[in-house]
């Protein structure tokens, strides 16, 4: 080959692959030269809308859709080959007057199917519309012909400007059907259309089953449906009619909310759906408003629950479970549920079949009525049919229900159709809960027992462990500000001479004090090459003493971590005891958080990594670091905020050092401050990794709140903000806790796990609140996998006080409570 013409086909190769590539970033077409495949896509002129491919779930099937270009999630509102995936090789592109799908083999997979006879090939694009249209030009015509439109072939969203309709020639409509589940955009179950016969819009199971009606259209509005379909939400209805076709559409009133539309969902509702910035989609109205109402929702033999709050509204009756849990896991409920055990109907017509009682159902569809005059000859008329799946009696007599059951739901007392529903189950069944229920018996009472014993034991250890520690305490009391020698050589810190620090502080100035805290007070310092610090100075008013000074040089130097303030330095010379630190710009979390004028800056973005870098600070100190370390006074005060906002826990001076297997500790010297004490070291000075989770749970509520933990002009008087919480809790008023400068940009899923794992923290047992480490799995976890809390201990304030023993700000009331109860 001649050497010269290797440049011209380098240059050739590289033209093919730029051609390959994204042919425009931003252009709103595509045209015949153009192919669009991996991660290219086209955007609206006025870039409101995306296309190109995505994947929905995590199988490597993808897609070709649209979305909103603000959804960093890429939720299709369209989507073209929702039966067959394809791989990020394949192509769309104009062929023959059409847009075509090819696959990584170059087999058709979907088409425009557009008859190109009085077309040119080369006249026609494709072109995206701001309103999420994708229309099929031609482009010789003038003004240009549609050929096709999205819009007329829609997917499971309805798009403002999209109609659902009927066309009277083709005898053709528009049909949203939802998706197969939450990650398979293949037609599922649940479909919406326009009735034409009478002009309402109607919700069907597999296109067959009416399970939701509208209602007819009477020039205003649809008269039937709850609710009325005029306007929702800022949405307005209105209906069209002529020669040709009758549709529905809408229009968005308020056009400056957020982006919203109509999807047809995996559960069977027409839900409206709106993007928030930074929090994703989230449902703000759906019909039917009740899940249960959706026709074979669970699919057979399980149970539905309207007002079970859970993500998961089926269940599998007793004796049964899900065909297919993977489905259940993805939203898709249709499967239902197998018989675990088989009946025992033989060819005599006998069997050893019982019964399971099931108060407050709904009546199965597929019953008919049998002639009894008794609930036993009810049941035996069942007995007697091998198809008898269930029965019930009362005064509407006796009805047996045959083949599978469908359209089960708990419902609540009081409701008209309820039925107390006899299921027809194998008698092992019963043999196996009867076992099961004396094994839990007997477990129970050898628990008891033990617990019993435990409980003695415990008693009198801790009692010996009580007197061995105050002796240890009283013994460990050092009288002189000086280190002795052996000390010394465990401190990680240099010392700084007195001199140096006057230098630096101009001498202890009033212009250069930070702040007053429990050691005394904090000075901003800078060393001569420029290095900013803060000191802390011992005054001899302060609750803390020589023993936690020695305590934080000794402890502090030693522990690295991100979330830690560090140590710089010490200095003990001429009744001068000083600790340095590194500077901290934005002073401490209670400045931003309760004040009026500073708290806004302090976004919710913010304060979850706040809580999240607490989190892991005390995570490392409990068990990553070198010693196992308890805080013992972990508060809003006491956590720093660097420039860039995160979180440095400081102020080790009550901490102490377990070692080895050593999980608690006693002491008689409870010292700490009022608010974040847990229960059973305020009230019997015991601590361990337990109490600093407690004071975690009281700081996480007290930064998502925006309120005081024992001190607030929004709580009410005898409770304090675990009680408010724990009220607003089993209200179902989560939200109403929101700190009110955030209220409007918030990341609800995160709030909620925030709240939940509060209240876990602040439980009254020690042993029912989480490790730090799964505190940090559950705030990044679903909220559908995180434990209920229970009641927690609320702290009552009273006029009695004791005296404090350590307290940490003048405006702080650092004192022990009289009076802890269960409840009110």
């Amino acid at each position: 080959m001649d050497t010269n013409s290797i440049p011209t086909l380098k240059i050739a190769f590289f033209l093919s692959l730029i051609l390959k590539m994204d042919f425009s970033y931003g252009v709103d077409s595509i045209s015949t030269d153009d192919v669009l495949s991996g991660q290219s896509t086209i955007i609206s002129a006025s870039r409101v809308f995306e296309m190109g491919f995505f994947r929905p779930g995590t199988a490597p099937n993808y897609y070709v859709g649209i979305w909103h270009l603000e959804d960093t999630s890429r939720r299709a509102v369209w989507v073209a080959n929702r039966e067959k995936p394809v791989s990020l090789a394949s192509e769309l592109r104009i062929t023959d007057g059409n847009l075509v799908l090819y696959d990584e083999l170059k087999q058709q997979v979907w088409s425009t199917n557009v008859s190109s006879s009085s077309t040119t090939s080369r006249s026609v694009q494709a072109v995206l519309l701001d309103s999420g249209n994708l229309v099929l030009n031609d482009k010789s015509s003038s003004p240009s012909i549609p050929l096709w439109e999205s819009f007329e072939f829609p997917s499971h969203a309805w798009l403002p400007g999209a109609k659902i309709g009927y066309n009277k020639t083709s005898k053709i409509g528009q049909i949203l059907t939802s998706w197969k589940n939450s990650e398979d955009p293949a037609p599922g179950l649940f479909s919406i259309r326009l009735h034409h016969a009478d002009n309402s819009v109607r919700m069907q199971w597999s296109r067959t089953k009416l399970y939701w009606n509208s209602g007819p259209w009477d020039a205003h509005e649809f008269k039937s449906g709850n609710p009325k379909m005029k306007i929702i939400n800022g949405n307005y209805f209105y209906f069209v009619s002529n020669e040709n076709d009758s549709y529905i559409n809408y229009t968005v009133t308020n056009t400056s909310t957020s982006i919203t539309h109509f999807e047809m969902d995996v559960t069977g509702q027409l839900t409206q759906v709106t993007l928030r910035p930074n929090n994703g989609w989230s449902v703000v109205w759906s019909i039917p408003s009740q899940r249960c109402d959706v026709y074979s929702l669970c699919g057979a033999y399980a149970n539905c629950k309207s007002n079970d709050k859970s993500l998961t509204p089926c269940q599998c009756l007793r004796g049964f479970e899900p065909n297919s849990p993977s489905d259940w896991e993805l939203k898709d409920y249709s499967g239902g549920c197998y018989r675990k055990t088989k009946l025992q109907c033989d060819s005599n017509n006998t069997t050893v079949d019982r019964f399971l009682e099931m108060a407050d159902m709904s009546i199965p569809e597929n019953e008919h009525s049998e002639e009894a005059s008794s609930l036993a000859e009810c049941q035996s008329r069942c007995l007697s049919n091998c198809s008898c799946s269930g029965y019930s009696y009362g005064s509407f007599g006796c009805e047996i229900y045959t083949g599978e059951l469908l359209n089960l739901e708990q419902l609540v007392a009081g409701d008209s159709r309820q039925r107390t529903l006899y299921i027809r189950l194998a008698d092992s069944e019963f043999r196996m809960h009867n076992q099961r229920w004396k094994l839990y018996v007997l477990l129970f009472g050898v628990i008891a027992i033990a617990m019993f014993i435990s409980f003695i034991a415990c008693f009198i250890y801790l009692r010996r462990r009580k007197r061995a520690a105050n002796k240890q305490e009283l013994s460990s009391l050092i009288d002189s500000n000086q280190f002795k020698e052996d000390e010394k050589e465990g401190i990680h810190a240099p010392f700084v001479a007195l001199a140096n620090i006057l230098a630096a502080t101009d001498n202890f100035s009033e212009a250069n004090k930070l702040g007053q805290g429990g050691f005394g007070p904090v000075y901003k310092g800078k060393f001569p090459g420029g290095q900013e610090i803060a000191i802390k100075r011992l005054s001899s008013g302060s609750g803390q003493g020589s023993e936690e000074f020695k305590n934080e040089v000794l402890l502090i130097a030693k522990l690295q971590h991100r979330n830690l303030v560090r140590l710089l330095g010490y200095c003990n010379e001429r009744n001068e005891q000083l600790l340095i630190y590194e500077f901290m710009p934005n002073k401490s979390l209670d400045s931003f958080l309760f004040d009026e004028n500073l708290r806004e800056l302090v976004n919710w973005e913010i304060r979850f990594n706040i809580i999240m870098g607490i989190a892991r600070g005390l995570l490392y100190l409990h068990h990553d670091s070198r010693l196992r370390i308890i805080h013992r006074d972990l508060k809003i005060s006491n956590i720093l905020l660097d420039e860039e906002m995160n979180p440095k826990i400081s102020d080790f001076g009550l901490a102490r050092i377990f070692g080895g297997k050593q999980t608690q500790g006693i002491t008689n010297r409870v010292v700490g401050t009022y608010g974040y004490m847990s229960p059973e070291y305020a009230l019997e000075g015991l601590f361990s990794t337990k109490s600093d989770v407690y004071s975690f749970g009281i700081v996480t509520l007290e930064i998502i709140t925006g309120q005081r933990s024992s001190k607030s002009d929004h709580l009410e008087q005898n409770v304090g903000l675990i009680g408010y919480v724990w009220d607003m809790w089993n209200e179902s008023k989560v939200f109403e806790l929101i700190d009110s400068t955030i209220r409007e940009n918030f990341n609800e899923d995160e709030f909620m796990r925030c709240v939940r794992v509060g209240l876990l923290c602040v439980q009254h047992n020690p042993n029912d609140r989480p490790t730090m480490s799964n505190v940090i799995l559950m705030l990044g976890s679903e909220i559908a996998n995180l434990p209920s809390p229970q009641q927690p201990t609320f702290v009552v304030k009273r006029s009695l006080s004791c005296t404090p023993t350590h307290s940490h700000s003048s405006s702080s009331n650092n004192l022990l409570t009289d009076t802890l109860y269960q409840g009110r």
